[in-house]
């Protein structure tokens, strides 16, 4: 039999580190899809180079987009990236750090590519549970994109196959994501989460994808590989 590919999109953070190691348990040939989209800090692209190198990916594509160009994003723009915010916080409204449209741009480049390879399945890292409240996380945008990708390509339409989006991430909490992700032996010190890390990529401990990140791994009694700054 043939191997199936697989994209998967790899920001370089934890979901998306995970969510590969979880494509690649399914026996998937993986093809790594990491996009470089104007965001104020190349710490995560760095990460995500590492982790597809350690991966064994069949190939690991890094483009280039530039959503500085419309702005609207603490990470694409010079709006400050909000810090020490608490639980309530975190889900009460969509945060300023939401990139207007980024898992739709992210998910036609990887689209395109599956197009490409003769792929059918595409891997995101999304989550609804710990998470800071983004629209494009959701499992009825997932669904959406899905039913429309099935209806605008080439390879589905010539074919008896479906294409599927898989998130299987999306329905749970931080530290059952860490959890999984330790059975499968990702090193979590080869991701970066953070949205607002100092110059040499180490983490700030304040921002919402650093506190969520921290929560996980204390629910899941693990200890958090990465370096922080330290806390005044």
């Amino acid at each position: 039999m043939t191997t199936r590919k697989a994209v998967v999109l790899l920001s370089g953070g934890l979901d998306s580190e995970t969510c590969l190691a979880i494509a690649g348990s399914e026996g998937f040939e993986l093809y790594a899809l990491t996009v470089r989209y104007g965001q104020r800090h190349s710490t995560e692209i760095e990460s995500a180079r590492e982790i597809a190198a350690q991966s064994g990916v069949a190939e690991h594509r890094i483009i280039e987009i530039d959503l500085r160009q419309f702005g609207g994003s603490a990470l694409t723009s010079d709006i400050p990236v909000p810090h020490d915010r608490n639980p309530d916080e975190m889900t009460s409204g969509i945060p300023i750090t939401y990139v207007p449209a980024r898992n739709t741009v992210f998910l036609t480049y990887a689209l395109a590519w599956a197009e490409v390879l003769g792929a059918f399945d595409i891997f995101i890292g999304v989550n609804a549970v710990d998470y800071s409240g983004y629209p494009d996380c959701r499992p009825e945008y997932i669904a959406a994109f899905e039913t429309m990708a099935n209806l605008a390509t080439k390879h589905v339409i010539e074919s008896d196959q479906r294409l599927r989006i898989h998130t299987p991430l999306i329905h749970l909490t931080k530290a059952r994501i860490i959890a999984e992700g330790t059975r499968l032996g990702v090193d979590y010190s080869l991701s970066s989460t953070c949205y607002s890390p100092a110059p040499d990529g180490t983490a700030c401990g304040h921002c919402d994808a650093c506190l969520l990140r921290l929560k996980g791994f204390e629910e899941a009694g693990l200890v958090d590989p990465v370096k922080y700054q330290a806390r005044e």
